[in-house]
């Protein structure tokens, strides 16, 4: 994008999303479903990086055996469309309340004693880009516990203006990456919440951790590893799972147990071993078309990663020391 280009692709994208904003609350909510459909099964058309992107990321999956051999084309267009759906659900959100949320998202507790626990305590509540997993916090907010978000920017600050006031419109507050371990700190010694995206992909260097992904090895944000190391608070896994009739099971788990002296790595890596048996079960709600696996290891073999992995020895130095740690 040139830079005589870029503010007019904002302004545009600015209208768009603008448009959705005042459009999509007012639509029943069944027409919104189909708009999703739509919009889905367009992204999906169109994006070719993204479509090739999933399909190798669905297809190393598959011949790793993590995954059953079935149609890769099938699960990454519905991936598509569930994506676009929780998005679209997040303007929608604004018709939630605290009577009628129980219609759409159903929560199921595996261990409740240990999730009641951790409203009463403070928590550090983690999910992957899976399902709605817009909708988990907000409605832990109508529920009566507000978070603390970590959100990336966009580009686009008119873009990230709206969606930070769409993730605070039922009480949260949302920060951005920058400064956010401070915050969150502070934040979880006065016994609140916070809530991250914890497959979030990052660069090589002292925030990141190494861990293994469908046993392919990639470097994720250990922000949530370094909270939970420094204030003891408990790691609560949550996943927004979508049903068939357009509605969600939430389902959050007991505690992580982490063992004494656990390094970041062996918290993050615990955090995703929490989530992968479900994302096997049902693959389509993954965000497949983002770059999951973008460095290959050296020695690794040619055909085990996805296209897209490049060697780096920055990468290499990297996951050499984070391993010695």
């Amino acid at each position: 994008m040139s830079s005589t280009s870029k503010p007019i692709i904002f302004r545009i994208e600015a209208a768009v999303v603008g448009l959705m904003d005042k459009i999509i609350p007012l639509l029943p909510r069944p027409a919104m479903l189909a708009m999703a459909r739509g919009l889905g099964s367009l992204a999906y058309l169109f994006d070719r990086r993204g479509r090739e992107t999933g399909l190798q990321n669905l297809r190393a999956a598959m011949a790793a055996g993590h995954l059953p051999q079935s149609d890769p084309e099938a699960i990454l267009k519905r991936s598509y469309e569930l994506f676009a759906r929780s998005t679209c659900e997040l303007f929608w959100a604004a018709r939630l309340d605290v009577d009628n949320y129980s219609r759409y998202i159903q929560i199921d507790c595996e261990d409740r004693a240990g999730f009641d626990r951790a409203i009463e305590e403070g928590a550090i509540w983690v999910t992957p880009h899976y399902g709605n997993f817009e909708w988990i916090s907000l409605v832990m907010a109508l529920r009566g516990q507000p978070f603390t978000l970590v959100a990336q920017d966009f580009k686009n600050p008119k873009l990230t203006e709206i969606f930070t006031r769409l993730r605070e419109q039922h009480g949260h507050t949302v920060i951005p990456t920058r400064r956010a371990p401070l915050r969150l700190l502070k934040a979880l010694k006065s016994g609140g919440h916070v809530a991250m995206l914890t497959d979030l992909t990052v660069n090589p260097d002292k925030s990141a951790v190494p861990i293994h992904c469908f046993s392919f090895t990639t470097c994720v944000t250990g922000l949530h590893a370094f909270l939970q190391d420094r204030t003891g608070a408990k790691l609560i896994p949550g996943i927004s799972i979508p049903c068939h009739d357009g509605t969600y099971l939430m389902k959050t788990a007991g505690p992580i147990e982490i063992p004494d002296g656990a390094s970041l790595t062996e918290i993050s890596q615990r955090c995703w071993d929490a989530f992968e048996p479900m994302i096997r079960d049902f693959p389509e709600p993954w965000l497949w078309m983002y770059k999951h696996w973008r460095y290959r290891p050296q020695g690794d073999t040619a055909d085990s990663y996805p296209d897209y992995a490049n060697h780096s020895k920055k990468f290499d130095r990297w996951l050499q020391d984070s391993t010695a740690d």
